[in-house]
């Protein structure tokens, strides 16, 4: 099964569509997503070029079965999330302005890392981004 995002005027996913391979392949059984495209224009009538194929297995720039070759778009477009046709990859709304986008993971990252695991009392410590101050908060 192939996996669709079908994406407003601005790059937004507003759906994602389950097609069978069968109708996203070649008469030489090769997957094509112009196929699969052309196929869901004619379903639903949205433009072709507004159905962007997704891999269900990629996520942060990695293919669930370790062959990062196989690895498609950055993640799995889900509701919400911003097709960025510049990098050619799915991405999550910008959480805080100072963050910037890794395009090899498709992330957002902090200006600073994330602390390390730490507990205290045998409970582990919590941190929370501080966009005001551009650090991270134990909570």
């Amino acid at each position: 099964m192939a996996h669709f995002a079908k994406l407003d005027i601005n790059g937004k996913v507003i759906a994602v569509h389950v097609v069978d391979d069968s109708d996203t392949t070649t008469g030489d059984g090769i997957e094509d997503e112009r196929v699969g495209q052309a196929f869901l224009e004619k379903l639903h009538g949205w433009p072709a070029a507004m159905w962007i194929q997704t891999s269900y297995n990629t996520t942060a720039g990695t293919h669930s079965s370790g062959d990062n070759s196989k690895a498609l778009r950055g993640n799995y477009a889900g509701l919400g999330m911003i097709y960025d046709e510049d990098n050619n990859i799915f991405i999550k709304k910008q959480p805080y302005a100072s963050w910037t986008l890794n395009t090899t993971t498709a992330s957002w990252e902090a200006p600073t890392p994330r602390p390390a695991f730490s507990e205290t009392d045998g409970k582990p410590d919590i941190y929370s981004w501080n966009e005001s101050t551009k650090a991270w908060d134990k909570v």
